[in-house]
């Protein structure tokens, strides 16, 4: 299979052509390659429309949805940026390449040890790799340019609210366990400014003051 040239379909055809035209998401997401992050009987499908399992009841997100929350947060090369829930690294590794520091949370251990597998085999040195409640952010690291929740909340977590640096981002899916919007979060005055992205449908996020063990 020549993934070279399924890469460059799956921008042209899942990206481009639905508004995700950010030169520099673009050309990351043609170079990084998300068949790595799937299982090898996976792989002839690594570069379709739609999420593939990776584990533990949790998804590699779609191609479509990484580039729409990737080119959200409108990321310029120097930011350092929390994402909250690993998987198997695929969003981590287009991070890796667009900011300058990714710090990663993932509650499952043996997602995390596959990412950081993957990401060390992909040489990515930029990245620090934690498992935990992503719920709590990671205040020792904080405050961050950007912040990407890879799974659907009832509500923005506060503590990933105060996290953010002023005048940052946040991507996150909001609303039921089923279905959410996905919606850019920013910070100014120290208020929420909330803008709705598109539909959506993520794993739920679970901890504390989400799914789950809500608080």
């Amino acid at each position: 299979m020549n993934f070279d040239r399924v890469k460059e379909m799956m921008v042209e055809e899942q990206l481009i052509s639905r508004g995700v035209k950010e030169p520099r998401v673009t050309k990351v997401m043609k170079r990084v390659p998300r068949h790595l992050f799937v299982e090898k009987a996976l792989w002839e499908r690594a570069y379709e429309d739609h999420p593939l399992p990776i584990g533990e009841e949790q998804t590699i997100s779609q191609p479509f949805m990484v580039g729409t929350m990737t080119q959200a947060l409108a990321l310029q090369g120097k930011e350092k940026v929390l994402e909250i829930g690993t998987g198997s690294g695929y969003q981590t590794a287009i991070l890796a390449e667009l900011a300058e520091q990714v710090f990663t949370i993932e509650r499952f251990e043996s997602l995390s040890k596959k990412a950081r597998e993957n990401l060390h085999q992909l040489g990515y040195t930029n990245v620090v790799l934690r498992v935990g409640d992503g719920c709590l952010g990671w205040r020792e690291f904080s405050p961050f340019d950007g912040i990407l929740v890879t799974a659907g909340a009832p509500e923005v977590p506060k503590t990933l609210f105060e996290q953010m640096k002023e005048g940052g981002r946040m991507v996150i899916p909001i609303g039921g366990s089923k279905s959410q919007d996905l919606v850019l979060i920013r910070k100014k005055d120290k208020k929420m400014k909330r803008e709705t992205l598109c539909g959506c449908v993520f794993v739920p996020l679970v901890g504390r003051g989400a799914w789950v063990t809500r608080e």
